[in-house]
């Protein structure tokens, strides 16, 4: 299975808290310097922070760390704390007399999960979760369920959410891993394709049977309305320009649609970040080989989404809290 981690110089951090009222958390992504990367949005309903600055046609190119964090818009203040980690430890866009780290940033709706409304990522959540990162070896593992950015998410409104991951190795030595903090409107779609199974497997008689009786409460899932996002983060040790960290991006979506639904609905704020630490080069001999090499790594992308989508459901467990009771999907 695999996970972020596996694409050398990768780090992840977690913080988060589920008490007193708290479910909630933030989830950092700090990858080596020089990584370079970009982001395609594709949900209805996103909270971003600093997205149009990994456009291709801006300025910068490089990447300091990625926030994936709760709290709705209002948890997007974490990536300040990120921030003023990455001031403080001199990675950022070199400006006269110092540095502006570049830290996009991505929020799922969590907000009065844990019983209190305002119980929300701060800039402290954010520098703690990114000294975690950075103290964390190389290749380590990475928290999945119930931590980080995914403490808080919910699936179908019902079932709890998490943070997933996974990753596969191409032929040529490429790495193409993803790491998803599942909080989303839609359910998992239960026929499992061709590629790899999940670390934790699901048992699909159970999903199908659970599926079955959600259908009979439709009175509940049509209560008030839905606010959800599924976000990602793709990364890759391949030498990518910010071109094509977009196209990855944008490809990778379809990972989502083939784990969730329905998914990219205008509820939904589907988020998905692209970086590449540019460890190995594609083959670019000719025009042909380029395109093969970049479509076969596309695919990969896509395919470890659906995994890591479908790991944070089955690592997920159940919570109680004041707001409600939410176990896990395709259980009894």
């Amino acid at each position: 299975m695999g996970s972020l981690t596996d694409v050398p110089g990768i780090r992840v951090g977690h913080v988060q808290r589920n008490d007193a009222g708290w479910l909630t958390g933030v989830t950092v992504v700090l990858p080596p310097p020089g990584t370079v990367g970009s982001v395609d949005v594709q949900g209805g309903g996103p909270a971003t922070h600093e997205t149009d600055a990994l456009d291709p046609t801006s300025l910068v190119s490089v990447v300091d760390a990625v926030v994936l964090t709760g709290g709705s818009a209002y948890g997007l203040t974490s990536a300040g704390g990120v921030q003023r980690w990455c001031e403080e430890n001199g990675r950022g866009f070199a400006v006269p007399g110092g540095v502006v780290p570049i830290v996009p940033a991505a929020a799922i709706f969590d907000l009065g999960r844990g019983g209190d409304f305002s119980a929300r990522p701060t800039p402290e959540m954010g520098y703690a979760a990114t000294a975690a990162a950075a103290g964390e070896k190389e290749g380590h593992d990475v928290g999945r369920g119930n931590v980080g950015a995914g403490t808080g998410a919910l699936l179908g409104r019902t079932f709890k959410g998490g943070v997933g991951t996974a990753s596969v190795t191409l032929d040529s030595g490429v790495v193409v891993a993803a790491l998803a903090v599942v909080n989303a409107l839609g359910l998992p779609i239960v026929n499992p394709g061709p590629v790899v199974e999940p670390a934790k497997t699901l048992d699909f008689d159970k999903l199908n049977h659970r599926e079955d009786k959600l259908n009979h409460r439709e009175d509940k899932l049509n209560g008030p309305a839905p606010l959800n996002t599924t976000l990602v983060v793709v990364a890759t040790n391949a030498v990518l320009d910010v071109a094509e960290c977009k196209r990855t991006a944008a490809a990778s979506h379809a990972g989502i649609a083939r784990a969730l639904n329905p998914s990219h609905t205008l509820a939904d704020g589907d988020t998905v970040f692209c970086l590449a630490t540019g460890g190995l080069a594609l083959d670019r001999s000719d025009e042909t080989a380029r395109q093969i090499s970049l479509i076969t790594l596309q695919s990969a992308a896509a395919d470890v989404v659906r995994l890591a989508i479908l790991d944070g459901v089955a690592s997920a467990e159940p919570v109680s809290t004041p707001a409600g009771d939410y176990g896990v999907y395709g259980a009894e």
